[in-house]
């Protein structure tokens, strides 16, 4: 008898918002306000366009993750692949609205039983980056 396949694991982080769906939505397809919460990127909000995340490269890093954009419901959910570094992975937001503001779901999902430093990467990463959407959202973006 062999070993069960361990099946991909995915990242989760939930955070709700004091801003409307339409706030949210704009920092999370506007290239210009992506590059200031997440990476800098060529980022256009359309069903198959390939783009680009850019950081700095480091030691054994380009700096560059490829996607290609999945899904786009406006002000609702957006998807698209992110693959680097033999990673490839779907990251999933999906906006709810609720009483004063708005519940933002974030899900990457794809991680393979063999790439826990990735995985416990994006747990550390998303926490980050959703932090400084916050930012970005309270600095008056409009």
């Amino acid at each position: 008898m062999s070993n069960p396949i361990e099946a991909p694991r995915t990242v989760f982080v939930e955070r709700v918002f004091p801003h409307p769906p339409e706030k949210l939505w704009r920092a999370l397809t506007d290239p210009s306000l992506l590059a200031q919460w997440l990476l800098k990127n060529d980022f256009s909000p359309s069903v198959g366009q390939l783009f680009q995340f850019r950081a700095e490269p480091v030691q054994n890093w380009n700096g560059v993750i490829d996607c290609e954009v999945l899904a786009i419901e406006p002000q609702h959910r957006l998807s698209y692949t992110w693959n680097s570094m033999g990673l490839q992975s779907v990251v999933l937001f999906t906006l709810t609205p609720e009483e004063g503001g708005t519940r933002l779901r974030m899900e990457q999902s794809g991680f393979r039983p063999d790439q826990e430093a990735a995985f416990q990467g994006a747990q550390y990463g998303w926490q980050r980056f959703l932090g400084q959407l916050e930012q970005v959202l309270a600095g008056g973006l409009q």
